[in-house]
């Protein structure tokens, strides 16, 4: 697979310069090709690895220390810009080598779209799969605009590939009134405006199985994540997706790989929305690898 050279000098906070001997690769999909409302979120991945430099490695909330995890940072996969489908191809390809590999997968997009086929690579893996989805939108459009590639559409895609009823979606507080029923009529849980209250309740029916996490940085209110290219009013704070990344670190759950999307700087001049997504990543290493 090849990487973008560029972000050879940037990498996560005390990533190990080995690949074999890591357990967790960091990977960028810097892809923004499908959004509907503002782009930029290509450069959500390197501006992440920026961020992480003002982290302390300690985390007082899992008490760990990023030394205790090996880690390796991959860089960016490098896309033909403009160019979706194969794109798309290409992150299912290097996801289906981590997975041969034995990597815990950990990627940084780029738009939602991306989590699509990173999800159809770890389902040969895991036939078992369920999703954890923490949005604020429910990302269950059959397509936008006559376009079936696109950020709006990941999750639909998701449900048919391994059933509804293996899908839970938290935070969700926008999406077309059909979203809204398909999830009701499908069998998938659609938990509104909340996530880790309701999250919680349903940690234990996954306990054992294999689990994929992405995340949209968007689940935030704006004002705390206002660097993303569809924010969405009455979000949750920093502080509960911490908690929600906690507690799904202290429960049963096979966390299998994740993700951490929609980072768009260019609209967060005060870069609060790169450190958040930085600290974010920071516990996913120390809580679910």
């Amino acid at each position: 697979m090849i990487f973008d050279e560029a972000y050879s000098g940037k990498v996560f906070i005390m990533s190990r310069k080995d690949y074999d001997s890591a357990e967790a690769v960091i990977y960028g999909m810097p892809m923004d090709y499908t959004v509907s409302f503002r782009p930029g979120s290509r450069f959500g991945p390197g501006r992440i690895r920026e961020a992480s430099i003002g982290l302390e490695e300690y985390s007082p909330y899992m008490d760990k220390h990023l030394e205790e995890v090996n880690y390796f940072d991959a860089g960016d996969i490098l896309f033909p810009f403009g160019n979706a489908e194969k794109s798309l191809g290409l992150i299912e390809g290097y996801v289906d080598k981590l997975l041969n590999d034995g990597k815990f997968p950990l990627g940084l997009g780029g738009e939602h779209l991306v989590t699509w086929p990173v999800i159809k690579a770890m389902a040969k893996k895991y036939p078992d799969l369920a999703l954890i989805h923490i949005d604020a939108h429910a990302d269950l459009r059959e397509e936008y605009e006559g376009e079936v590639l696109s950020h709006s559409t990941p999750v639909r895609k998701v449900c048919g590939l391994i059933g509804a009823n293996n899908v839970y979606s938290f935070g969700i507080r926008s999406g077309m009134r059909e979203e809204f029923a398909f999830a009701k009529e499908s069998g998938m849980v659609l938990e509104k405006f909340d996530v880790a209250e309701p999250l919680q309740k349903y940690l234990p029916k996954l306990a054992g199985r294999p689990v994929y996490v992405t995340i949209d940085i968007d689940v935030l209110d704006p004002a705390f994540a206002p660097g993303t290219g569809t924010a969405e009013a009455g979000g949750i704070t920093s502080k509960e997706l911490l908690q929600a990344i906690q507690l799904i670190a202290e429960s049963e759950l096979n966390v299998v790989g994740a993700d951490i999307v929609e980072v768009a700087p260019a609209y967060d001049p005060t870069e609060q929305t790169s450190i958040a997504a930085s600290k974010f990543v920071r516990e996913i290493l120390l809580g679910w690898v």
